[in-house]
């Protein structure tokens, strides 16, 4: 889709508008206007597909403008425009962006309530009824998780940039330990020196840690002797005598066993993932997992020996061989497993995965849809509540990842972080620190993103870090 911007510097969010109505080989022309006279101000928007061409308007009292009420009128007249080239009205209706729960979020707090955030949702932003309850059920959870929060509150993130082996659907940054394997020490080495760095700066800020979240990457790929240092080095430079919530991803099951599982609950953590995308055999291995769906049960059972009554599990709705009928057994099987959270992800094809240059054997749009709408009926029936949600570009129809909870079994962590509520301080490579500045504003700081390039510009991630604190 070529795009016209006149008059406005809003581009982003027209763009990011238009990816979430057209594919991306769409191929026509758009334009976004946005003209100021003295009572109005007048967004235009115009789109020619296949020689049909379509025009909407929406305007707003200049002497009302804000860069948020600006955005709106701009992104309503371009869905409206866009509403007649599309087979179905879209479910998010004009809302772009990886956080459309902002919204109806932001209402909450400022006072209003879910009748009101309904109302808005519909008649101004255009969402459909299903979207409206999963973005208000998420508001809600993030309204609870403001009330546990007090103001000087961060959460730690440590990131172990390494896999056994990399899955088809992956665009992480991460390498596997097969290839690279002889840099893991090196990268441990280095990250023990930022996690040493950063508890003092730390303890001098007063800053207190209300979450802990080790992901990857896979960071059960370390050994159980390789992990147990590196959780008693986060013990060791970090006080979380106030912590609510210590999560380690295992992600992968084949990188877990019973012995393993019981020393990271051992040594103080309390949430754990295990994350099978499927449990249909033939799409794991489609997908380059080497694992079965068997390891992944067995796997849950020793989670729970071990003492975790919090564990998250994966799945991905769209994965390659898989059909709706793989997807529906995949969730029964997990649901019946009874974890605290349920995960449902909808594939998105990144630049990076190998699925992105190699689109085959893809479940349809339609089938996708059935994929979702089963896991949103059987998870409220099942007891689950929507407690977080976001998007990604490029994923299969537009739809959503969403975090699914039993009562009491937010992952606060997930909320702090997607909603942006306090500073995410970022240890290790590839790990970006979102600084909530005391002025209302994020400020992001990026480590290096590849472990190489971490372990050689270690000295420059201790000086960042000194920097991010400067602001705090």
């Amino acid at each position: 889709m070529n795009l016209t911007i006149i008059g406005h510097t809003d581009r982003y969010s027209v763009e990011q508008l238009l990816l979430s109505l057209f594919s991306q080989d769409t191929d026509g022309k758009a334009l976004s206007r946005l003209t100021r006279g003295k009572t109005w101000l007048t967004a235009v928007a115009e789109i020619e597909i296949d020689g049909k061409k379509t025009r909407s308007v929406r305007r707003l009292k200049t002497a009302e403008e804000s860069v948020r009420l600006r955005r709106r009128i701009l992104q309503q007249s371009i869905y409206l425009a866009a509403l007649p080239h599309l087979e179905n009205a879209p479910a998010w209706g004009a809302l772009a962006g990886v956080r459309p729960t902002k919204i109806s979020t932001k209402h909450l707090l400022d006072g209003g309530n879910l009748k009101t955030a309904d109302t808005l949702l519909k008649d101004v932003y255009f969402v459909s009824r299903e979207r409206r309850a999963l973005a208000l059920a998420c508001s809600e959870s993030t309204v609870n998780a403001v009330q546990k929060m007090n103001q000087d509150d961060i959460s730690l993130y440590v990131g172990i940039p390494f896999c056994p082996t990399r899955c088809a659907y992956c665009s992480f940054v991460s390498s596997t330990v097969g290839k690279d394997g002889n840099l893991l020490e090196a990268y441990l080495q280095a990250l023990y020196k930022e996690l040493e760095h950063t508890g003092k700066l730390l303890e001098k800020s007063g800053k207190t840690v209300r979450t802990v979240y080790i992901g990857g990457g896979t960071p059960t790929t370390l050994s159980s002797a390789q992990m147990a240092k590196l959780l008693d080095r986060i013990y060791g430079s970090f006080d979380l005598s106030r912590c609510l919530e210590f999560t380690v991803e295992g992600g992968r099951p084949d990188t877990l066993d019973f012995e393993k599982l019981q020393m990271i609950r051992a040594h103080g953590a309390d949430r754990m993932s295990i994350n099978p995308q499927t449990m249909d055999d033939a799409v794991l291995r489609a997908c380059g997992r080497p694992h079965t769906g068997a390891d992944v049960a067995a796997r849950y059972e020793d989670a729970k020996k071990a003492g975790f009554d919090s564990i998250n599990m994966d799945l991905i709705a769209g994965l390659p061989e898989d059909s709706f009928e793989g997807f529906k057994r995949s969730l029964d099987q997990v649901a019946a497993l009874n974890p605290a959270n349920i995960t449902v992800h909808t594939l998105a094809l990144k630049k990076g995965a190998d699925l992105f240059e190699k689109r085959v054997n893809l479940p349809s749009y339609e089938e996708v849809a059935k994929m979702v709408d089963y896991a949103t009926k059987t998870l409220y029936l099942q007891g689950y509540k929507p407690y977080y949600l976001y998007r990604q570009k490029y994923m299969s129809g537009s739809f959503e990842n969403v975090g699914w909870a039993k009562e009491g079994k937010d992952c606060l962590y997930n909320i702090y972080m997607m909603e942006e509520l306090h500073t995410i301080l970022s240890l290790g490579g590839g790990g970006m620190n979102k600084v909530n500045l005391p002025d209302g504003t994020l400020q992001r700081f990026h480590n290096p993103k590849f472990p190489r390039q971490y372990i050689d510009q270690i000295g420059d991630v201790l000086r960042q870090k000194d920097e991010l604190f400067a602001l705090l």
